[in-house]
């Protein structure tokens, strides 16, 4: 089981690298396409604002190259040495995993890019009633 204050939780859950305590995204499901993209500004809870610069987010581009070859390297293995397939219908397998999973592997590297820079802060976690005045 995942556990808050982990980098694990909040990579796996999309939730605010620093409090872990909402879901950086306006709507969790990556598979709502039109709105993939669409994250708050900042945490409700603590505050943090989500994109540190302009285009903060392009250098996750880097990291969906790694995580993209993470799940083609997974449809590999389990269609060509688990489940025996021919080479060119291991190829379709792959190709059919990087399609159907390209909105998870968008996220997961946004999630992996923002937890480069911001590590978790237990106090962060308990203070919504200062910093919710602070920040109106």
């Amino acid at each position: 089981m995942l556990k808050k204050g982990t980098k694990l939780y909040s990579i796996l859950t999309g939730s605010c690298p620093k409090c872990h305590e909402e879901s950086m995204y306006k709507n969790t499901n990556p598979y709502a396409l039109s709105q993939i993209f669409k994250m708050h500004e900042r945490c409700s809870h603590c505050g943090t604002k989500y994109k540190i610069e302009p285009s903060f987010f392009y250098g996750s581009m880097y990291v969906s190259y790694g995580v993209g070859i993470a799940f083609a390297v997974a449809a590999f293995v389990i269609a060509f040495l688990l489940l025996g397939a021919s080479l060119p219908a291991t190829f379709i397998a792959i190709v059919g995993t990087m399609v159907v999973f390209m909105p998870v592997i968008i996220r997961l590297s946004r999630n992996i890019w923002i937890n480069f820079f911001i590590k978790y802060d237990a106090t962060a976690a308990k203070n919504k009633a200062v910093l919710g005045h602070e920040m109106k």
